[in-house]
């Protein structure tokens, strides 16, 4: 799918800040749809758009509840939260519930378009890489199956759901086993940008799939943290 057949489902209850969104996005090839309100947008989730951009304070339904049910309907649809200033509890809410990125209001358009290319560009990575690296990544004698192609992961044989950036994250570790990576090097990595990525972003992310791969999410078996440095990926229980 080339970036001209994108569709993206704009929801923001203030119709100018949809509209602007809206122009920006088409001017660089993309097809948008507009909601102003959370049964709208659930609605039209029903098109099944590739990426979202979702403001949190809508009528009818409100914006986390709206992105709680995309990530359990549609988990590989993208998400952008925009958030007011004063939200920073909502925006972490909302990153723990599996949002891809946010960004604060008042925000660059131009800023919103970055963010949305490099969503798109993450998601269509892990695609293209896992066509060019077919091979399922196994560790701790199957106890851990990633499945680039697929896009499944496997713990203990259970089918995990990941979301597109949970997925490239985990991979990413899981290619470079042993290596120690900041939040700013991952973000480069994963996110393909850190200038305006919130670091914090990072670790909660982190968290998300250490909930969703660990037993103990507290002790982890692969994700380890190495305390004022960052995170490593350790391929074989026990071996450090």
């Amino acid at each position: 799918m080339d970036e001209g057949t994108r569709q993206i489902l704009i929801v923001d209850d203030e119709p100018a800040v949809a509209e602007v969104v809206s122009l920006y996005l088409k001017k660089e090839g993309y097809g948008c749809t507009i909601a102003h309100d959370g049964r709208m947008a659930l609605a039209k989730m029903e098109d099944r758009p590739t990426l979202v951009v979702l403001d949190i304070n809508l009528p009818e339904v409100d914006g986390l509840s709206v992105l709680s049910t995309i990530r359990e309907k549609y988990p590989d649809t993208g998400v952008i939260m925009l958030t007011a200033r004063r939200q920073e509890i909502d925006r972490i809410y909302g990153l723990e519930l599996g949002a891809d990125d946010y960004m604060v209001k008042p925000f660059s358009p131009a800023e919103l378009v970055a963010r949305v290319k490099a969503v798109l560009r993450r998601m269509n990575d892990n695609n293209a890489n896992g066509k060019a690296n077919s091979s399922a990544l196994v560790f701790d004698d199957g106890a851990l199956e990633i499945d680039p192609l697929s896009h499944s992961v496997k713990v203990n044989q259970a089918e995990i759901e990941l979301t597109a950036t949970e997925f490239g994250l985990l991979k990413f570790m899981a290619q470079n086993p042993r290596q120690v990576f900041s939040r700013d090097e991952l973000l480069e990595s994963v996110w393909g940008m850190s200038e305006f990525v919130d670091p914090n972003t990072v670790t909660v992310h982190m968290r998300r799939v250490r909930e969703k791969i660990e037993q103990d999410p507290s002790k982890p078996r692969w994700l380890q943290t190495v305390w004022g440095v960052g995170y490593k990926f350790i391929p074989e229980h026990g071996t450090e």
